[in-house]
């Protein structure tokens, strides 16, 4: 039977308050500068923190320009392409037989899938109390297996690119040869412009685009190298690309070695 007193209600061993307390928030001016509501006094300084950092964001957007590189090319053969850097891992995956071709699926879905499994299971497959590494073996070896796979496969992909670039000549790409800063003021020859497949590359005023800037090339090539290389192609650019006569040639190979 149970028992009561003036405020409680004993009913066995357990305690039961006999006076029902509506839900009702504490006044927080009894407690100034210690708290404050959620909403609107939380809230509403989080979305002006938000706004604040939104507006910085499209003031830097607006005014600084993406830095875009050289336009798409379709004849462009020595282009490589690359994700970005946190999907390097699985571009990299994708490159060996037993992940890509018939067994692209296994690549795409089946080894990333498991491995990210694994990583979300952790925590129910080792439930041990312990905190320390080296007594959670389990979630231990998933978590550094993941983080060397992970890292290894970005380093492996990013050397690969770079080898292939430097095969290249440093071209390709997609991006921009680095070069000298293109002279805004710098204006061809019209020899220069009735040379279609040279200013695909190098630019109509030879500021350099998909090939270095070419206004000062008689400064660090001289008229051999110059013919040599326009004739038999270096790096990602392919030989047989002047479709001029010998005397045409010959008159350009001049002009590009008078630019100093």
């Amino acid at each position: 039977m149970a028992k009561q007193d003036k405020n409680a209600t004993f009913v066995g061993d357990s305690r039961i308050s006999a006076k029902r307390m509506p839900n009702v928030s504490p006044s927080y001016s009894d407690y100034p500068g210690t708290t404050e509501p959620f909403w609107p006094n939380f809230l509403l300084k989080e979305w002006m923190v938000a706004a604040v950092c939104l507006i910085g964001f499209l003031v830097l957007t607006v005014s600084h320009e993406s830095p875009l590189t050289a336009k798409a090319d379709p004849n462009d053969t020595s282009f490589i392409p690359v994700p970005d850097w946190y999907f390097l891992f699985l571009y990299q995956l994708l490159k060996y037989p037993w992940a890509a071709g018939d067994h692209v699926l296994l690549g795409v879905i089946g080894i990333p899938g498991v491995a990210f499994g694994a990583m979300i299971l952790a925590p129910f497959l080792d439930t041990g109390k312990e905190r320390r590494p080296l007594r959670r073996p389990i979630a231990t070896g998933l978590m550094l297996l993941s983080l060397f796979s992970i890292f290894f496969l970005t380093w492996a992909a990013h050397d690969e690119h770079e080898k292939q670039m430097a095969k290249l000549g440093g071209g390709g790409g997609g991006s921009p040869v680095a070069a000298a800063k293109a002279d805004p003021d710098f204006k061809a020859d019209a020899l220069w412009a009735a040379n279609q497949s040279c200013i695909g590359c190098h630019g109509g005023n030879l500021e350099g685009g998909m090939g270095p800037n070419l206004q000062k090339i008689g400064s660090t090539l001289s008229t051999e190298d110059i013919h040599k290389t326009i004739v038999e192609g270096k790096g990602s650019m392919p030989a047989g690309m002047f479709k001029g006569s010998d005397e045409d040639l010959k008159k350009l190979v001049d002009y590009l070695a008078s630019l100093k």
